[in-house]
């Protein structure tokens, strides 16, 4: 199974508070039947104006490409239910997510991708995302046994994150295909008892 306890890289700030699902992944994008190109759509809209130039937001600017982790403020992911929007942020580069505070759903959808998503107080975070911008080559790594933001090797700050979350990451049964193949033969002994898996005859 796949354990998820380090995530290490550099981060990107996305600043404001309420940025909801619609902003992340618009919706006329919702219609592609695989996940694969949704790297390419988070935050298009902010990104991209009417005729396809850079507006210049971080996710554009060179500083921060490659970084793996995101810094935002409140009420991160609110709005529609989307699984896309935390898609297109791991299909972006995107493994980790600090932030002031997140939407339930949201968060949720992003621990089932195996990205954590852990809260800090509105003074971290502006100090987070201050230093992101004037040092943006800063590594980071985000510690979910020791629940802290490392920096240069040494603690950056403590953060919180809902310990089901962390436990289903740390443990690796976020991961819910990594499992049925690990229980594999569990699920074969299972399946030998069902009739209608093995050799059931319907009547009539």
């Amino acid at each position: 199974m796949n354990k998820v306890t380090r995530i290490e890289g550099r981060a990107v700030p996305v600043e404001g508070n309420d940025i909801d699902t619609d902003r992340i992944i618009p919706a006329r994008y919702l219609k592609e039947i695989t996940f694969t190109n949704m790297g390419k759509y988070p935050f298009y809209d902010e990104r991209f104006d009417a005729e396809g130039k850079p507006k210049g937001h971080p996710f554009d600017l060179p500083p921060y490409q490659g970084a793996s982790i995101l810094f935002v403020n409140q009420n991160f992911g609110c709005g529609s239910s989307r699984e896309h929007a935390p898609q297109s942020l791991l299909r972006w580069g995107i493994r980790a997510i600090i932030g002031e505070s997140f939407a339930e759903i949201f968060a949720g959808n992003c621990t089932m991708l195996g990205i954590p998503t852990a809260t800090v107080g509105q003074a971290e975070m502006q100090r987070l995302q201050g230093l992101a911008k004037e040092n943006p080559g800063t590594p980071f790594v985000v510690d979910l046994e020791k629940k802290a933001l490392l920096s240069g090797g040494k603690e950056h700050l403590k953060f919180e994150i809902h310990e089901s979350k962390r436990n289903a990451l740390v443990n690796g049964t976020w991961d819910s295909t990594g499992l049925l193949l690990a229980n594999a033969g569990k699920t074969a002994e299972v399946a030998r008892k069902l009739p209608y898996v093995n050799g059931f005859q319907p009547q009539g």
